[in-house]
């Protein structure tokens, strides 16, 4: 069934052409210029000092941050009784839906207002700390704690609890929390904290707006205001190598289960958490900090706008620009991403984890990089170059930053198929192509919603290579935002990011009124 000429090979092997065009050859193209110069590519001067120190800590402090907040939020909804928990769950989880940069715009408004907070803290002092590596850390934090969450509540969910039963006939509930659930979910808790180190180290939209100096905003000013791509490619290389080691130390930790969809061993845990006030309360306070204060503070900005029909209005190009090309970039990701995921789910163990480790590592890298590289292939004469210039580019960006991770699970939703169902069509005589459209697709709809979903939130709110990317005069809503932050009243660029974020979480709220409507009837 692998021949030649066999309709898998043929279709399989397009997907990854796609997969390689797309992904892998902004990446070699970025690398060789940059080896160009490798010499003194990790000579550091005192500002790559600087920018290196900011980087880490910033990728660090984001990681601790996360962790500190998602780890017990994941015990909680896996072991605590709580009053409806798949809602509560959407909620929690939905602060990783919006733009970092919107969060962090939200953050300065706060941090700029005459308030009550700020006249608590000391207007100075709390204007100072906005634009500062701390903030950052703190914004970054709580817009990717749900990895985290979500991390600790799978693997909890994966413990054989007659393990765990077992242990509490010679020791107490404490004693076989910390010496058995622990050290079994802390691989997956680890491995969440690694993938919230790299994408914030690969963040460029909250230091952007907060002022913060660290790589990726070095990166763009050498490109897009210097266009000096031999000094990008040199202030990336240490990034690039950062993100690199701790991608492919995630994938050690976790190995097969990055694709794996098993749910559980199957029996409940006998440690369990009785509902109390205050865990209540601090769930309340994470929901509030990460989402409902954020949304609050650019509603009360966009209110002072003097007219939030005209802000709207003058953007209308942005935002349909930016539905449409959110609809074909994740339609895009989703159709090839299909095949792919499929082969890596039938792939064997060996080739399969050297293909997770090509696909975190893809992931990991910053999107600035993959602007850089982009540009470096497309932007030439020839044939090449008739796709520069062209909302095409836009596109191109999507598939790089997301195919990756939309591979990833889709592999883990074709995993669910037995492979029984493809064989006994197979005997009925039925080929691959026909097998795939009547059996395994329709089975897999559900992840296919899943992540054509995910993938058109992330490319509606895609910012790092799309500002690079775009052709001129060309400019989707993530764009229009941050290039007015600095020319427009904030009142106008918060009604903006207010519809962004609207547009975003429209569908969570739909999904969670269907969650609670389930749990009530």
């Amino acid at each position: 069934m692998w021949g030649w000429r066999s309709s898998r090979t043929v279709v399989i092997g397009l997907a990854a052409a796609l997969f390689v065009v797309s992904c892998v050859l902004p990446l070699a193209s970025f690398l060789m210029t940059s080896l160009r110069g490798a010499a003194t590519a990790f000579t550091l001067d005192a500002r790559q000092w600087g920018l290196l120190v900011n980087t880490a800590g910033l990728g660090v402090g984001t990681a601790v941050v996360a962790t500190v907040i998602g780890a017990p939020l994941g015990l909680l909804l896996a072991r605590a009784s709580l009053p409806s928990k798949a809602l509560l769950r959407v909620g929690l989880a939905a602060p990783l839906l919006l733009p970092p940069y919107v969060v962090a715009l939200a953050w300065t408004y706060l941090g700029n207002s005459r308030g009550l907070l700020a006249t608590v803290a000391g207007y100075d002092a709390l204007a100072a700390w906005t634009y500062s590596l701390p903030a950052a850390v703190l914004v970054l934090g709580l817009v990717l704690y749900p990895l985290s969450m979500l991390a600790a509540e799978v693997a909890l969910r994966r413990i054989d609890g007659r393990l765990e039963e077992a242990a509490l006939m010679v020791a107490g509930p404490r004693g076989v929390f910390w010496r058995i659930t622990v050290p079994l979910v802390a691989p997956g808790i680890m491995a969440a904290a690694l993938v919230v180190f790299v994408l914030a180290v690969s963040e460029f939209g909250v230091p952007g707006v907060l002022r913060v100096r660290v790589y990726t905003t070095e990166i763009f000013t050498a490109f897009a205001a210097l266009y000096d791509p031999g000094r990008a490619a040199l202030l990336a290389l240490p990034l690039l190598a950062l993100c690199l080691v701790v991608a492919v130390a995630a994938v050690a930790l976790l190995g097969d289960r990055f694709v794996s969809a098993r749910r559980g061993a199957g029996t409940p845990s006998a440690l369990r958490f009785e509902r109390s006030r205050a865990l209540l309360a601090g769930i309340t306070v994470v929901l509030v900090t990460a989402l409902g204060l954020p949304l609050a503070v650019l509603a009360r900005e966009a209110l002072n706008s003097r007219s939030i029909i005209a802000a709207i209005g003058g953007s209308s190009e942005a935002i349909v620009n930016s539905l449409r090309l959110a609809t074909l970039g994740a339609s895009a990701v989703v159709g090839i991403a299909m095949w792919l995921g499929y082969a890596r789910a039938r792939a064997a163990s060996g080739l399969g984890r050297l293909a997770d480790i090509g696909l975190v590592v893809l992931f990991a890298v910053p999107g600035t990089l993959v602007g850089v590289g982009l540009i470096d292939i497309w932007n030439r004469p020839g044939p090449f170059g008739g796709l520069y210039g062209t909302d095409g580019m836009l596109v191109l960006a999507y598939l790089a930053r997301l195919l990756p991770v939309a591979v990833l699970a889709l592999a883990a939703s074709s995993r669910t198929i037995p492979m029984s169902h493809e064989e006994a069509a197979a005997v009925s005589g039925a080929g691959w192509l026909r097998t795939m459209g009547r059996i395994v697709v329709p089975q897999m709809h559900l992840g296919l919603m899943a992540a054509w979903l995910v993938a058109f939130v992330l490319a509606f709110g895609e910012l790092g290579v799309s500002i690079l990317v775009a052709p001129p005069g060309e400019t989707t809503l993530p764009i229009r935002i941050y290039t007015l932050i600095a020319n427009a009243p904030s009142s106008s660029v918060a009604v903006l990011a207010l519809l962004q974020a609207g547009i975003i979480l429209g569908p969570l709220v739909v999904l969670g009124a269907i969650l609670a409507h389930r749990e009530v009837s």
